[in-house]
């Protein structure tokens, strides 16, 4: 069994690459889009609104709220979803950080030479 390695890396970079895995795939994109387009909680079926069968829906469910990008309380025999907005500005503002690191220094790019 292989473990990963993630113990020499700060819990932000540690948090950056759970969330980035967690958006890696398209559905999972497109469930955050409709929570944010709704601006309110979603009972019933989210998988009515994608073309993905509901068991597998509710397996994308499962990877965003084990993360806490969403949350699901039962209401009845219905789950309401909503966005975890707070934990999601805090994601905005790493991944904000991340990328102005990353674009500040010279780096070479399409038809300039690079240094290396």
């Amino acid at each position: 069994m292989t473990y990963a390695k993630t113990a020499p890396f700060t819990d932000e970079q540690q948090q950056l690459a759970r969330v980035a895995k967690a958006l890696a795939h398209p559905a999972r994109v497109a469930i955050i889009q409709l929570l944010a387009s709704r601006q309110t909680c979603i009972s019933g079926d989210i998988a009515a609104e994608l073309p993905l069968a509901r068991t597998t829906v509710s397996q994308h469910l499962q990877e965003l709220k084990a993360l806490d990008l969403i949350r699901g309380e039962i209401d009845g025999l219905m789950v309401c979803y909503c966005l975890n907005t707070s934990l999601l500005q805090q994601v905005q503002q790493q991944f904000a950080g991340f990328f102005a690191a990353a674009v500040a220094s010279p780096a070479c790019g399409p038809g300039e030479a690079c240094g290396c």
